[in-house]
């Protein structure tokens, strides 16, 4: 009948490892996103080094040959641009300010609803 002074209620114990679960979850989450956003980075630095390439290899062309091969045109390069770097930036964007939701949580500045994650 007497509990001894030092125990700790069972929820008690249940409610602080479902929520050391939920921090490591969190944690991992933010360490999967920045992989992601990493990943979406190095696809647009591999492009932009690449359209670089290619347009230093027009210009050293002698006239002749740059007559023959031409460049793409205006409207392709848009494209290419919106699809290679614009979105996927946009992407990126999107999961920084996921991460920073996250760290919010993390930080207990905004209840961790778990129907979010």
């Amino acid at each position: 009948m007497n509990e001894p002074a030092n125990s700790v209620p069972a929820a008690n114990v249940s409610s602080k490892r479902r929520s050391a679960e939920v921090y490591s979850f969190l944690e991992s989450l933010i360490e999967k996103r920045q992989q992601e956003i990493a990943e979406i980075e190095q696809m647009v630095e591999r492009y932009e080094r690449r359209v670089r390439m290619e347009e230093q290899a027009y210009r050293t062309m002698s006239p002749i040959r740059r007559m023959l091969a031409g460049k793409k045109p205006p409207h392709h390069v848009a494209v290419e641009y919106i699809h290679y770097v614009k979105k996927p930036m946009e992407k990126a964007r999107l999961l920084r300010a996921e991460i920073a939701k996250y760290r919010e949580m993390l930080n207990g500045t905004v209840p961790i609803d778990i129907s979010d994650l």
